[in-house]
């Protein structure tokens, strides 16, 4: 934890959760979200400014809810409840929550007393976005009700002496209309936060503690040339300078000329040294004839820190492996004793063997995606390197869904160049998340030149998204997926159909494997 003044999100499983996490930190507050059955040993020993406790699809009365201890309403740190969060303070202060006669999911009118501090600027009559089928029947003792709607007689409460609210809605949600306004009354208004969550002020405390953690040691930096560990590298070598020793490891996964373009640009445009490890025979070998994407991901990971411990045996006094893991990763791959369940393990998180030689170092493992870009441009980072999709750690093996060969990888890296050359065209990079190629494990019936071909489908994915944690498919105009389609049918020999990807996430998550 790098800010001294935070506040604490408490998950019970909501899709939501990692939203709230968004808004708090876009208002300049720091935030953390912490499952419900480990949070209150972190919130009694370091205390943040407020609790939030989020949303889930439990109901407090299953026989195995997610119940947090009763004790975190006894702390006088102030609470604010949403949703299933709302209905923890019925079920602690004797209220009473039933199956909604009504079950509300979408928009609703909500209104306010604009006196009340939660709701502080906020219109009498606002919309908002619920999504519940139980709720409260009677209010909790000791509160008060300050937020109706018509399906909601008890919509927003408030404790009569202490600092605790609840809302049945999510304000967390785009579709609540001053939803961030009402986070930011309870963020500044009601735990009396001061802000200052930027990444100038990031930039200052992730110095200081890696210069803490490192102290007169050497750090290896695993430098993949996505912009996680490439504005990792510039933050590193700002804190220790040439005690950095960049590390690219070409494992024959990356895209075309990739590479040797990061190396190149770090040595000449940073003037930063990177060591190039080819290792692709390594990668290629230990990855033949293996088709679960679990596996993939651990013998890549693993692969990675054996090539890293055997390369830091050059530097003296190397104790240290710095990663640009971030928190939707650290999120993604924490299964929970209740509501969370793991999605899949994140190479820079679960690819990691149980012993490793080097102690790890992790300077964006609290932040999202968008927040290392802020820091990367504050550090001086060229715009267009900043924007670069991100790239997973796996590489192309998780884009070839089943067994990986050199065979299939070239294929894959022709298909990606002309994919993304012509979204470059069509100027719509930018404004695409994550844009990139699958090659299945499937072959079609074509004709070309009269002649029968029988070759590989290629998949065609791109989403739009703020942090990664949810996203939706991007509508490309069809001339400009004809135009994708036709040059990579006509280019790429070995290669006769091209579909497109419109699965949003949730359900489907954005990379196939």
């Amino acid at each position: 934890m790098l800010h001294a003044e935070w506040i604490c999100i408490v998950d019970f499983g909501s899709q939501y959760t990692q939203l709230i996490a968004r808004r708090i930190r876009e208002i300049g507050v720091y935030c953390e979200i912490h499952p419900f059955n480990k949070a209150l040993n972190v919130i009694e020993e370091k205390p943040p400014r407020g609790i939030i406790l989020s949303g889930s699809p439990s109901s407090v009365y299953d026989e195995e809810a997610p119940i947090i201890e009763e004790r975190v309403f006894e702390l006088g740190i102030p609470v604010l409840g949403i949703c299933y969060g709302l209905q923890l303070f019925a079920h602690h202060y004797n209220g009473a929550v039933d199956p909604a006669a009504k079950r509300e999911y979408g928009k609703a009118m909500l209104n306010v007393s604009p006196q009340e501090a939660l709701f502080e600027g906020i219109p009498e009559h606002s919309q908002v976005w619920m999504s519940h089928g139980d709720a409260l029947s009677k209010l909790p003792e000791s509160f008060q009700v300050i937020g109706t709607t018509e399906n909601a007689p008890i919509c927003a409460v408030r404790h009569e002496s202490r600092p605790q609210f609840g809302v049945q809605f999510h304000p967390e949600v785009v579709h609540s209309e001053y939803g961030t306004a009402i986070l930011k009354n309870f963020a500044y208004n009601i735990c009396d936060c001061k802000g200052g969550w930027n990444p100038h002020s990031f930039i200052e405390l992730a110095i200081e503690e890696i210069r803490n953690t490192v102290g007169s040691g050497h750090v290896i930096c695993g430098l993949s040339g996505g912009v996680d560990s490439s504005v990792a590298a510039i933050l590193l070598h700002k804190a220790i300078g040439d005690r950095l020793h960049c590390i690219h490891v070409d494992n024959g996964l990356m895209r075309k000329g990739e590479s040797q373009e990061v190396v190149d640009t770090f040595r000449k445009n940073f003037k930063i040294p990177v060591d190039l490890v080819d290792a692709e025979d390594v990668f290629l070998t230990k990855l033949a004839g293996v088709t679960d994407p679990e596996k993939k991901r651990k013998i890549i990971g693993a692969t990675f820190i054996e090539e890293f411990e055997r390369e830091a045996k050059k530097f003296n006094q190397a104790e240290f492996l710095a990663q640009g893991t971030l928190y939707p990763d650290v999120i993604e791959s924490v299964s929970f004793k209740g509501p969370s369940v793991t999605i899949k393990s994140h190479h820079n998180v679960g690819g990691l063997p149980e012993k490793m030689n080097l102690k790890l170092v992790e300077p964006f493992r609290e932040l999202f995606k968008d927040e290392v870009r802020r820091v990367g441009l504050e550090l001086g980072l060229p715009e267009a390197f900043i924007k670069r999709h991100p790239f997973p750690g796996p590489g192309l093996a998780i884009r070839i869904p089943g067994a990986v060969s050199k065979e299939k990888l070239e294929l894959l890296r022709e298909v990606d160049v002309i994919y993304l050359e012509e979204l470059s065209k069509a100027q719509l990079y930018d404004s695409i998340w994550q844009a990139f190629a699958v090659l299945l494990p499937v072959q079609s019936v074509g004709v070309m030149g009269d002649a029968r071909t029988y070759e590989y489908v290629a998949a065609v994915r791109a989403v739009t998204s703020l942090d990664g944690m949810t996203a939706d498919w991007a509508r490309i105009p069809p001339e400009v997926l004809e135009r994708i389609s036709n040059r990579i049918i006509n280019e790429v020999r070995g290669v006769n159909r091209v579909v497109y990807d419109i699965s949003s996430k949730p359900p489907a998550t954005i990379e196939w494997e």
